[in-house]
């Protein structure tokens, strides 16, 4: 049995809302996107999620947090594909920014639970 129930967590909630908010802008890709850059944006913030959950399942907190590292790694490689999707002007600037904050705020959170885990 797990130590951390994933869907009392904090940072895994905010991963769903940024899976929420980043499937809705992927959405208004265009259609010869949905095999390349779309489908990476949503595999991406799937694995924030995912990770998250997957890690919560592990018995220590030094694997747990193996998980969450994979999590950061993944909102990361995120953001630079939002910022691309900005440069290739399937999103706003406005879009963009919302974007980032969440995934910062996200960056922010798991690195503070990281440390509570330590």
């Amino acid at each position: 049995m797990s130590k951390h129930n994933f869907k009392k967590l904090k940072i895994w909630r905010s991963s769903m809302e940024l899976c929420d908010l980043v499937f809705k802008l992927t959405n208004t890709f265009p259609k010869n996107e949905v095999y390349s850059l779309t489908s990476q944006i949503n595999r991406s913030v799937v694995s924030v999620a995912s990770n998250i959950a997957e890690g919560s399942s592990r018995s220590s907190n030094k694997d747990f947090n193996r998980f969450l590292e994979i999590s950061l790694g993944s909102l990361f490689e995120l953001q630079t594909q939002i910022i691309l999707s900005r440069y290739k002007n399937y999103i706003n600037q406005i879009e963009l920014k919302k974007t980032e904050l969440k995934i910062e705020e996200l960056q922010k959170m798991i690195s503070g639970f990281q440390k509570i885990l330590k």
